[in-house]
């Protein structure tokens, strides 16, 4: 009889009990745009799926007074209208009589308690005690007044060392620079231990970055080629179509860098280059996440160094006219805010050493677009030269993340006919064929996840701090510089020639996903 095969430490793992234990999710900033976008339409879907647990419950709260009665009609048309299913009024009538609302100022210290109260005659309702999931959707502005009200009241607090301990979600940006990020690390270790707190990236929750250790750990054609000695670089690209709209105050103060590559395209980072964890828990993959982030060598800031970053003008955008910048609501005539950037980042371990990686990321691009790209290096060219009919592109392995989820592969193959020539291909996977198009939010996993105490997909504190290490002396530079340096870039194109040249200097160029 055959030996059975083993798995990998790392896909023991895979298959989990996803049952929540009874749940009370209180939701900070309730009636914000994020809560009636995706995380009330999560918990619907959530409860369609049959995986909310019997005794679930969920509470708004946020400074402007609601009536409980007021709170449920917001709810059930925002499901209406964001949810990716229909609404059932049956599946609303199980959440609908479970879904209160309380108001207090974040600064209200006797909110808190009156928040703890309401929890407590939940409690008592039902008999028996629950566990509850704090989520702060609100601006960073009162992250530590929340979390220390928390602490004083004792909700932080409650069943710590049991199963049903509370547990915290708080929303980016963690942190502006290293300085925010450490104090807002302090803070939350004032209130919480860290097996209680939950920084969430919705870009881990996505099917696609999910899907990507799977790939790299469940194939065996693909482990042994990840490394230095079959990999030329990597692009990680996260393109908006959109502009800075009537965002303009917001964006002032934080720009790409901020918005975008100090968290989404470094989780993706992190992600590609990390080194197989010993197995699929939460604290192994973050442990290989952190070492991989530390591994990142300083970035060169000088000209011609390892940054880019530019401003949209003017330009086209779907056939239509569109203003630059510059010329967007809210937005000073003399911003030194970047609408982009690009990086090159080295990483000095084993695996990685001297394979460049490039991250980029940018408003009012040419589609909006977020994939992955491992870039193979080609061939020797002795056999198949690139002339005489011979046109031969890298291998390329892209992990498309949005819109279009999945992933393809570019080969070279023969064109038919009676001489040799060649041609590139593309094989492609998509969820939306295979699967059918209605595949989870990301947003639902991570609410399951949180609820249930799986951290896998969450970051963790150090994590957060190791990321804005790299990029805290970017930001110092750019604000003493000012304007100086500031490339642009027409909107509706790929973007500035600053970032060609990052590129340029290793012999590569920008790929046009």
């Amino acid at each position: 009889m055959a030996d059975t095969p083993q798995r990998h430490p790392f896909l023991q793992g895979l298959s989990k009990h996803r049952g929540a234990p009874p749940t009370v999710v209180i939701i900070f900033g309730a009636s914000g745009d994020l809560t009636a976008r995706k995380l009330i339409p999560a918990v619907y879907n959530l409860s369609v799926d049959g995986l909310l647990p019997a005794d679930f419950y969920l509470v708004g709260y946020g400074r402007k007074e609601i009536p409980d009665e007021e709170f449920r009609t917001l709810a059930h048309d925002a499901i209406k209208e964001f949810s990716r299913r229909e609404l059932s009024e049956d599946v609303w009538g199980r959440i609908a009589p479970h879904t209160t609302y309380v108001a207090g100022g974040y600064d209200d210290k006797a909110a808190f308690d009156r928040l703890a109260q309401h929890i407590a005659e939940i409690e008592k309702s039902i008999g028996r005690e629950v566990q509850t999931l704090f989520y702060i959707s609100t601006p960073p502005s009162v992250f530590e007044p929340i979390l220390l009200n928390l602490g004083a009241s004792g909700l932080a607090g409650k069943y710590l060392g049991q199963a049903h301990h509370a547990k915290v979600i708080i929303e980016k940006p963690f942190g502006r620079d290293l300085t925010s990020a450490l104090a807002l690390n302090a803070t939350i270790r004032r209130v919480f231990e860290e097996h209680q707190v939950y920084r969430i990236d919705h870009y881990l929750g996505k099917e696609t970055v999910q899907d990507l250790l799977v790939q790299r750990f469940a194939n065996a054609i693909f482990e042994p080629l990840w490394n230095r000695n079959f990999i030329d670089s990597v692009q990680i690209t996260v393109a908006e179509e959109v502009g800075v709209g009537t965002r303009g105050g917001y964006y002032e103060q934080s720009g790409c860098l901020r918005d975008m590559i100090q968290n989404h395209t470094m989780q993706l980072l992190a992600l590609t280059a990390m080194e197989p964890p010993v197995a699929y828990e939460a604290e192994a993959i973050r442990d290989e996440k952190v070492k991989v982030l530390k591994a990142i060598q300083p970035l060169d800031l000088g000209a011609g160094g390892d940054v880019a970053r530019a401003q949209y003008a003017a330009g086209m955008m779907a056939g239509k006219a569109a203003p630059g910048n510059l010329q967007e609501q809210g937005i000073a005539p003399q911003s030194a805010t970047e609408t982009y950037a690009a990086i090159r980042l080295s990483i000095n371990n084993w695996r990685w050493q001297g394979v460049p990686f490039y991250l980029r990321s940018g408003k009012c691009m040419a589609r909006r677009v977020s994939e992955i790209a491992i870039n193979f290096k080609r061939p020797p060219g002795t056999l198949f030269a690139e002339s005489g009919g011979f046109n031969l592109a890298a291998n390329t392995l892209s992990f498309q993340i949005q819109p279009d989820e999945g992933l393809s592969l570019i080969l070279n193959t023969k064109i038919p006919g009676l001489e040799t020539r060649t041609q590139p291909v593309k094989m492609s996977f998509r969820y939306s064929t295979t699967f059918g198009s209605n595949t989870p939010e990301a947003y639902e996993r991570l609410v399951l996840d949180a609820m249930i105490g799986d951290g896998t997909l969450f970051i963790r504190g150090d994590e957060a701090e190791t990321s804005w290490k790299v990029y805290t002396p970017v930001l110092d530079a750019w604000a003493a510089a000012g304007r100086t340096g500031m490339d642009s870039y027409a909107a509706g194109s790929w973007g500035p020639l600053s970032a060609d040249a990052l590129l340029a200097k290793d012999g590569n160029v920008w790929r046009q996903p």
